[in-house]
């Protein structure tokens, strides 16, 4: 897990009953009703900055917001922005200037695998950060400031992060739908540091509308908010 001097990670997902982020011949699944987008909402008020992976946002477009009134008015009561953060992860740095993303009302930063070009900043965001290695790079948005961190996906991203141990939590919201198919929120292929293996503690579970069920679980021992 990470460090007291790191952000808090918790991984925010909706997935099918059979686990897929996607149908099996890939694309967005949209899997998410009100239910998926209420606690998703209530996660976002808690973070300070969201991660997302490149690939979700060429997809998607953009990234997720808070539109309840009443979660906007709490963060701006607590001094903090209406919205978190939106953390872009990315290997190459290139987004597609076109993206609804790059005019959504937030402020966005890049965590850029390769090699940044000297004193080229990124379009469209306000900081431009290395992501030498998830520990370097966390230790970075520590010293920036940022305690808590939601990753919205993709499953690569995760699953990066979970190689490493590094998630505190997942935020799963389980929808009645059977997708199939290879799409699962972890890749098949991916590689779980063993002390990520057991010892899950449940410490929420929700019935939401649409027969839709949010399941958190946390790290053991981990004595993080539980909201």
């Amino acid at each position: 897990m990470s460090p007291a001097a790191t952000p808090e990670l918790r991984l925010v997902l909706a997935v099918s009953l059979d686990g897929r982020l996607a149908p099996a011949d890939g694309g967005a699944a949209q899997l998410g009703g009100a239910g998926d987008r209420q606690v998703l909402e209530e996660a976002l008020a808690w973070a300070d900055a969201a991660l997302v992976g490149a690939e979700t946002l060429r997809r998607h477009g953009s990234t997720c917001l808070i539109h309840r009134p009443a979660l906007v008015e709490d963060r701006r009561c607590q001094g903090r922005s209406p919205q978190p953060i939106a953390i872009a992860v990315s290997r190459s740095g290139r987004l597609p200037a076109a993206l609804p993303f790059f005019r959504q009302p937030l402020v966005r930063w890049l965590l850029q695998a390769a090699p940044l070009p000297p004193a080229a900043p990124a379009p469209g965001f306000e900081h431009h950060l290395p992501l030498q290695s998830w520990s370097q790079a966390l230790e970075t948005l520590g010293g920036l400031g940022l305690r808590r961190l939601v990753v919205l996906g993709g499953a690569q991203l995760a699953a990066s992060l979970a190689a490493e141990d590094l998630l505190d939590e997942l935020q799963l919201t389980v929808c009645p739908r059977l997708l199939g198919g290879v799409h699962g929120w972890l890749p098949v292929e991916a590689q779980v540091a063993p002390e990520a293996r057991t010892g899950w503690r449940l410490v929420e579970h929700r019935a939401l509308p649409g027969d839709e069920l949010l399941l958190r679980w946390r790290r053991p021992g981990d004595q993080g908010a539980t909201s």
